[in-house]
């Protein structure tokens, strides 16, 4: 009775992993308006605020719902749930950020919320190594929340020193951008340990230039080096890209040839 009962309820495994999966976005999507109830509450946030944060976890929600559904993952993942969790702290941050255009912010409130999501950022890449659980789509996911949180970072930063911040924020969907014009920009990078040090110095470099701690001259010199060390490193994987599409792809064919002598 009882196996027959639990098959009445889900008729196959992947009716069951699909809900299980929904049934976790839909409370990641929860608990980001939870947060920004709280904040809300908490700062008087303004309608600017609120929109950007409504809009924000109805965004990421449906991408990520259309990237599960692509994917059909059997279950959600612990690491995806670490990064479900940093995607709802920068809902938090684009919501302050946002509504820092009618007002001071709660600049503690910012830098902890960001510094939280920003720690977290090493956590959800381990733990999906310690329990085998890493995918491409958990690596996107964690890309995508990296880049969008560097672009939120920047505009905020942007308001003190002005619109070349954006450069920062934005060098990736250029990328992505120019990656449809020019195809061999899509291919494989190798695994580089620079870039993974320039990519988490882009968040710990304008946190600190938007924690008001420092003179505006040193925030502003604090930005420069880190639009330099994003400059360099695309530059550097833009070049080993160009380079791997001139060299000529070996035909089918001829490596069966080489493979048989």
């Amino acid at each position: 009775m009882a196996l027959n009962n639990t098959y009445d309820a889900c008729e196959t495994y992947d009716v069951c992993a699909a809900r299980s999966v929904r049934q976790e976005t839909a409370v990641g999507a929860g608990a980001q308006v939870l947060l920004l109830a709280l904040l809300g509450t908490a700062t008087g946030t303004g309608t600017a605020g609120w929109l950007t944060g409504l809009v924000f976890a109805f965004a990421s929600w449906a991408v990520l719902s259309r990237a599960l559904h692509r994917s059909r993952p059997a279950v959600f993942g612990p690491a995806n749930r670490v990064t479900l969790g940093r995607t709802t702290l920068v809902g938090g941050v684009t919501a302050l950020v946002a509504d820092s255009f009618r007002g001071a912010p709660p600049v503690c409130l910012l830098v902890g919320l960001t510094a939280v999501a920003l720690i977290l950022d090493g956590v959800d890449g381990r733990v999906a190594r310690r329990t085998g659980t890493t995918t491409a789509l958990g690596a996107r996911f964690d890309m995508e929340v990296d880049a969008f949180l560097i672009l939120v970072l920047s505009v905020y930063v942007a308001r003190e020193l002005g619109p070349w911040v954006l450069l920062i924020g934005g060098m990736r969907y250029v990328f992505v951008a120019a990656a449809r014009v020019w195809p061999w920009l899509t291919a494989a990078l190798p695994p580089s340990t620079a870039r993974k040090t320039v990519a988490a110095l882009q968040g710990v470099l304008l946190l600190l230039a938007g924690a008001n701690l420092l003179p505006r001259a040193a925030d502003a010199g604090v930005v420069a080096v880190a639009l330099a060390l994003l400059v360099w490193s695309f530059g550097r994987d833009v070049r080993w890209l160009w380079r791997r599409s001139r060299v000529p792809a070996v035909p089918v064919t001829a490596t069966r040839e080489l493979v048989a002598r």
